[in-house]
């Protein structure tokens, strides 16, 4: 284990009560801190030494608050398509043939979205699957809010020609 991951890894231990509080704030009282906790100190252990760590404890809870907020975000992100599946009538109950038509649709999409080019695939997932705002996945990966509007517009494209079975 590097040197960083070391230092996180047992920072983590010494801090835990107090970056669970943390994420319990960030997320209420929806029982799935301990779930972002681990995400914590698998991050933690994959970081490597090219990164200068002036301030362990920072980044310890930087990186506590991100996860707690992109959980957050996923989670809403799910009740949002939850509620919006029981929106539909019984009266507009597919045909067989309407839904293979549409499971074949759905796995073209999703083999053009795994074949999207890197960073493409990553901000078009941070953007539509996560719900980052174009600013905030500008500032997470260091680049303009210009460059994510454009891989999000080519993903979007891309997968509008999977769609149609181009």
């Amino acid at each position: 284990m590097s040197s960083n991951a070391s230092t996180l890894t047992e920072l983590l231990i010494r801090e835990r009560p107090a970056l669970l509080r943390l994420v319990q704030r960030i997320l209420g009282g929806d029982g799935s801190a301990e779930d972002v906790i681990q995400s914590v100190w698998f991050k933690a252990r994959g970081v490597g030494n090219d990164l200068c760590i002036d301030n362990p404890r920072a980044y310890l809870y930087r990186l506590a608050s991100n996860l707690a907020t992109d959980h957050g975000r996923e989670r809403t992100r799910r009740a949002r398509l939850l509620a919006e599946q029981h929106l539909w009538g019984p009266d507009e109950v597919l045909s067989t043939e309407e839904q293979a038509m549409a499971q074949d649709e759905l796995q073209r999409v999703l083999a053009a979205a795994e074949h999207l080019p890197e960073p493409t695939r990553t901000i078009f997932r941070l953007n539509r699957l996560q719900g980052l705002t174009q600013a905030e996945i500008a500032r997470r990966q260091g680049v303009s809010v210009t460059t994510v509007e454009n891989h999000v517009r080519a993903a979007l494209q891309r997968l509008a020609w999977a769609r149609q079975g181009r």
